[in-house]
């Protein structure tokens, strides 16, 4: 992790350093948060090409028995 070197004598802004501290927290769950959910928008598309090919393969084999309600 890229930690802030400060010495004795530096001036440190808390504020400053706790925005930047946070921000990179943001950054680092946003990152697992695109590997764990993220999906390009191909992969979508051919998730619900390969779901409709489906459901109408599923339709196609369908016996009817001709008995309607």
């Amino acid at each position: 992790m890229g930690r802030l070197e400060v010495t004795m004598g530096d001036v440190v802004n808390l504020r400053k350093f706790r925005k930047r501290a946070a921000k990179q927290r943001d950054a680092e769950r946003a990152a697992a948060n695109r590997i764990v959910h993220g999906r390009t928008k191909a992969q979508r598309g051919l998730e619900a090409s390969e779901t409709e090919k489906g459901r109408r393969n599923f339709d196609a084999h369908k016996i009817e028995t001709g008995e309607t309600q």
